[in-house]
């Protein structure tokens, strides 16, 4: 069991529907279902209690067969912070909770990981927002638009958000030769990791707040906040997290890996 240095609240947005695995939350691996599975990696933290925030019944029935706490929030939510919103709502946290995002398709998510996210709120009071990124470990990651990136600022609050390389080099192509050049120099590009903690008062308004330019261009909700004028605090983390879900190939991939290491 881990800890954080101020209580907070973890709530995992779960919902059925998935273009690319449909009935994802629900998916076995290793004999539970996946979102039983992140509930109890996240248990494995220091956080004082975890919530499956819902989207159907069905899923909140197969929380309740493993003891999972569970609520049913509306089908229609446009993000899962709304979601997470309107369960906040429902559990009538004060506004000075920290809560910690940990997304339902994480069965690998390391509890150390929630406690450092939940931990940047309790320490940075400037930030209305914390997450979470890892050195990107080659050139291929860098291109890649499925790789969201973040620059930090000097006191490790994002400066940006993108799923084009950044920082450019002005003077070279961000190709082997530049990231070799790079890495030399000991610098590297940072992997946004999909965690986030807020406090109960602006996880409430975010929903309020227009949609940014910058949002609609990238699909980034996190850049709405910053386009506010909101600060998002980031941790570093040594490595890079376990592997989510999001395709059929994903969840064969953690069900052998959790089968070696059931072993």
């Amino acid at each position: 069991m881990s800890t954080a240095p101020a209580p907070f609240t973890v709530l995992i947005p779960a919902r059925l529907a998935s273009t690319r695995l449909p009935g994802k939350p629900l998916a076995d691996i290793a004999g539970l279902p996946m979102v039983v599975r992140v509930a109890r990696q996240a248990l494995r933290s220091g956080a004082q209690r975890c919530v499956v925030a819902a989207d159907d019944e069905r899923i909140v029935q197969a929380c309740a067969a493993h003891d999972v706490p569970a609520l049913l929030t509306r089908s229609d939510h446009a993000s899962g912070s709304d979601r997470l919103a309107e369960a906040c709502e429902l559990l009538a946290l004060p506004e000075d909770t920290i809560v910690v995002n940990v997304q339902g398709d994480e069965p690998l998510v390391d509890p150390a990981l929630i406690d450092a996210v939940a931990t940047l709120l309790a320490t940075r009071a400037e930030a209305s927002m914390g997450t979470a990124a890892h050195a990107i470990a080659s050139a291929a990651d860098f291109g890649n638009p499925n790789v969201v990136k973040v620059v930090l600022d000097a006191r490790g609050l994002a400066q940006y958000f993108s799923r084009a390389p950044i920082p450019h080099a002005r003077d070279h192509a961000p190709g082997q030769a530049w990231w070799r050049s790079a890495a030399a120099q000991g610098f590297a590009p940072l992997r946004h990791i999909g965690i986030y903690s807020y406090r109960v008062g602006f996880l409430r308004s975010f929903p309020h707040l227009a949609p940014a330019p910058t949002e609609q261009l990238e699909q980034l909700e996190q850049l709405r906040a910053l386009w506010h004028g909101h600060r998002i605090a980031v941790h570093v983390a040594r490595e890079a997290p376990g592997a989510g879900v999001d395709t059929p190939e994903d969840l064969q991939r953690v069900r052998a890996l959790l089968a070696v290491q059931r072993g």
